[in-house]
């Protein structure tokens, strides 16, 4: 392919169809790395823990360090790619990942795998909204469901095989050949991305707004940790508002300056987009509800209905299966009834699925929790391919970039939020109960699954803003032309 630089503004009919079939699995193959990576480490803690010659409480590091350089470094992503280039900063991305996990493999210590980890953070943290960004560059609206789709599904089965993969290593393997697996994935990505990368940027893209990252990026990584130790109780109340009123003072600090600074480094100007809008601030409601089941399912399975941690983690597996399908056949079902419908419908049902686990019981069977995971996994997907998609509905591709970081950066604060406030719920339902009585803890779990059911419900309203057109030319939904712009 030409290796000659596209403009933000180039129209996508100029993109080769070798670029066009190829560019999706680039961008799955580097999904699926990360996505393996983020999952399969989990697994190898008490096992790399002893290897160190640390306790297991210390591995929280390895974990938080890779978290934390995501959100430092993901608001700049757009503003990378912009300035110089999809193909190299895409590059950049997969090569700092690759020596990142080849780090991390041979770190001999806990300090050194930390910062391999970081590295890691680095390249992760440019890779999903630079690929993202290519594909919304490099197809029109009306396919960019459908290619999402084919990214998503393949980056999808990295979380469905990482568990089970890093068991099957940890028994039989040294555990540093779960970082080594990055490597040939990496190199086929880096010859996929020499051959079939486009490489769009913004000949007029800005200096980088150095003091508005350090005031965003410092204060989104403390606000991050703050979340993680907060989740894990390791902190006393006193520290964690100290730290948390730092970190809301940082982030208040660059909402002042984002409004006097011409090129800020994450324009929140985007958020006069109302399907922007709604879609970014939905979707992190949303998922604060639903962000505390991976960490309540756990609980339930293992010490309510006494499964050993090798069945809890196959009983979650359907919801991945579920998931993957539900992405071949999203497309028709988002052209039949549109955003405004599934995103206020689907929240709902998928707030009731979460009600429905206060139902299973010990004695439950085994056919039930497996149906209901399915479901979840089914309307979880659906959730967030609408959400998703409609973050770029009504953007110009000149601002797809500033749209990548923000949604990007949302999405991860999200998680952290979500676990958080599980955490906290989980926390205050069986704080005065023996958690070694399933007798006990089975009744506080469900108090857990009804409230985070009942927030994920409510959080529906905030999809009401949508109009039934917005989203009619990402869903290829063919009704009546759309009355206005969806802007304020």
């Amino acid at each position: 392919m030409s290796t000659a630089p596209i403009t933000a503004t180039t129209p996508v009919d100029v993109v080769s169809p070798e670029t066009r079939r190829y560019l999706p699995w680039l961008v799955a193959v580097a999904l699926f790395m990360e996505n393996l990576d983020a999952t399969i480490v989990n697994t190898a803690v008490p096992t790399i823990s002893a290897s160190l010659g640390v306790a297991p409480l210390s591995l929280k590091a390895v974990l938080t360090s890779y978290t934390l350089s995501l959100a430092v470094f993901i608001p700049i992503s757009g503003w990378m790619a912009d300035r110089y280039g999809t193909r190299l900063v895409f590059k950049l991305a997969v090569t700092l990942f690759m020596f990142g996990s080849l780090f991390c493999g041979l770190a001999p210590n806990i300090h050194l795998l930390v910062a391999a980890r970081i590295l890691q953070g680095m390249g992760g943290a440019m890779m999903t909204p630079v690929g993202r960004l290519a594909m919304v560059r490099a197809f029109p609206r009306s396919e960019m469901l459908r290619m999402m789709n084919y990214v998503i599904i393949p980056a999808m089965i990295g979380p469905l095989l990482g568990p089970f993969t890093g068991g099957l290593i940890v028994h039989f393997l040294p555990w540093r050949v779960i970082f080594f697996l990055n490597l040939p994935l990496a190199l086929l990505g880096l010859w996929l991305i020499r051959r079939h990368m486009p490489d769009f940027r913004d000949e007029n893209a800005p200096r980088l707004d150095r003091v508005g990252f350090a005031l965003f990026g410092s204060g989104i990584a403390l606000l991050s940790y703050v979340l993680e130790v907060f989740g894990e109780h390791t902190l006393g109340a006193g520290p964690i508002i100290v730290l948390l009123v730092i970190a809301l003072a940082l982030l208040g600090a660059y909402g002042w300056h984002e409004h006097h600074t011409a090129a800020p480094v994450l324009e929140l100007a985007l958020f006069r987009i109302r399907t922007f809008r709604l879609a970014v601030v939905g979707g992190f409601v949303t998922r604060l509800g639903f962000g505390g089941m991976p960490f309540l399912l756990p609980l339930l399975y293992q010490i309510g209905l006494g499964y050993p941690a090798w069945q809890a983690g196959l009983l979650t597996m359907p919801q991945a299966l579920a998931a993957i399908g539900m992405k071949l056949i999203s497309g028709p079902v988002m052209a039949r009834f549109g955003h405004r419908s599934i995103l206020i419908g689907n929240t709902v049902l998928l707030g009731c699925t979460m009600m429905v686990f206060t139902q299973i019981n010990r004695g439950a069977p085994i056919w039930v929790i497996l149906g209901l995971s399915l479901a979840q996994g089914f309307f979880a997907s659906l959730q967030f391919t609408a959400m998703n998609s409609l973050v770029y509905a009504d953007v110009t591709d000149r601002d797809a970039s500033k749209a990548s970081s923000i949604s990007s950066t949302g999405q991860q604060l999200s998680l952290s939020f979500g676990v958080a406030f599980g955490s906290l719920i989980t926390a205050w339902f069986l704080g005065h109960v023996n958690q070694n009585d399933p007798i006990q803890t089975i009744p506080a779990l469900h108090k857990a699954f009804l409230a985070l059911g009942i927030t994920t419900v409510v959080s529906s309203l905030t999809f009401w803003g949508l109009h039934a057109h917005d989203g009619d030319n990402v869903s290829n939904r063919r009704l009546t032309p759309k009355p206005a712009a969806a802007v304020a």
